[in-house]
C-alpha cells in the first residue's frame, strides 16, 4: 500500500467526513483511533488491513490528530478481538459490502478463468483483477486467494487446451503425438528448443530443413490467433523446458497444446529469420 506522505494525499484519502464521524460515534481511546484507521483503509482498499504494519506513521499521526487520541495509544487496539470483528461488520455494512461465500468464490474463479487468465496468468495481475472484481461486486476479498487463483488457472488451462485440440483434426494431432514419441536429443523437438547458432551457410541450410519439417506438421496458421501473445509465449516457454518424459506424463490435451505452441511460434520465427 502506498505511503500517503504528502499533505494533499493525506487530506484526500485520510480525512474523516460527516458520514465517517457518525460511524466513529462515541468510541474512545485506542478503539476510536483503530476504528477510524480501519474505516478509511477499507474506503480506499475495499479490504481490511491485516494489522498495524499496513499503516505508515504519518497516516497514523494524521488520523490520530483528527480523533483527538494520541497515536501511541493505537497499540491498545487488538485486531482479532470480538469488538474489532464487530467494527469490521459495521464498516462492511456501511459500504454495502458482504463477506465472500463459497458460492462467491466459485463465481470469482469462473470470472478469472474467462476474463483475466486469457490476458495474463501472473500472480500479481490476477490478484489485482480479483481485487477489482470484488470491489465491483461489493464483496470483501476472500482469504483463500491461492486456491482461487490456482483453480482459475486450471480452469483456463483446460479450456485453452480443449479449444486448441478442437481446431486440429486427428491427423495433425497424431503427427504431434509421433513427434513427441520419437523425440531424441537430435530430433526436431530438440532442434526447435535450441538456438540456431552462428550465422553461416550450414546454419541456413539447417534452418530451412527445420522449417520444412515444422511445416509438414500442417499446424493451422490461425491456431492461436485468438490467444494473447503472452499466453502463447508462456506455453512455448513451458514446452521448451519440458523433457520428453514430462510431455508423455501429461494429459494428451496438455502435451499436444505445448508442442503445438512451440512449433507454431518457431515456424513464424524461423520464417522471419530466413
Amino acid at each position: 500500500m502506498p505511503d500517503d506522505s504528502t499533505l494533499d494525499e493525506l487530506v484526500a484519502t485520510w480525512t474523516l467526513v460527516a458520514a465517517d464521524w457518525e460511524l466513529v460515534g462515541n468510541k474512545t481511546g485506542a478503539t476510536r483511533l483503530g476504528f477510524a484507521l480501519v474505516l478509511k483503509f477499507f474506503e480506499r482498499e475495499a479490504r481490511f488491513p491485516s494489522g498495524l504494519s499496513e499503516f505508515s506513521d504519518v497516516v497514523i499521526e494524521f488520523v490520530a490528530r483528527q480523533v483527538h487520541v494520541p497515536s501511541g495509544e493505537l497499540g491498545g487496539y487488538v485486531w482479532g478481538e470480538r469488538s474489532a470483528r464487530g467494527h469490521r461488520s459495521q464498516i462492511r455494512d456501511s459500504f454495502g459490502f458482504r463477506i465472500c461465500t463459497r458460492t462467491d468464490e466459485e463465481t470469482l474463479i469462473d470470472w478469472l478463468a474467462v476474463e483475466a487468465c486469457p490476458i495474463d496468468q501472473r500472480g500479481d495481475y490476477l490478484l489485482s483483477a480479483l481485487a477489482s472484481r470484488c470491489r465491483y461486486l461489493k464483496i470483501e476479498p476472500p482469504g483463500r486467494t491461492d486456491r482461487i487463483l490456482g483453480s482459475a488457472r486450471a480452469a483456463f488451462e483446460k479450456a485453452f487446451c480443449d479449444q486448441t485440440l478442437s481446431r486440429m483434426d486427428l491427423e495433425r494431432i497424431d503427427s504431434i503425438e509421433r513427434l513427441i514419441a520419437d523425440a531424441t536429443e537430435t530430433g526436431l523437438l530438440a532442434e526447435l528448443k535450441s538456438d540456431p547458432g552462428q550465422l553461416g551457410l550450414e546454419t541456413l541450410l539447417r534452418e530451412i530443413t527445420k522449417l520444412n519439417m515444422v511445416r509438414s506438421l500442417n499446424i493451422p496458421v490461425t491456431l492461436f490467433d485468438t490467444a494473447s501473445p503472452r499466453t502463447v509465449e508462456a506455453w512455448r516457454a513451458r514446452a521448451t523446458r519440458a523433457y520428453r518424459s514430462d510431455l508423455l506424463a501429461s494429459p494428451q490435451t496438455v502435451r499436444v497444446t505445448l508442442v503445438a505452441a512451440l512449433c507454431w511460434s518457431r515456424r513464424s520465427e524461423i520464417t522471419d529469420a530466413l
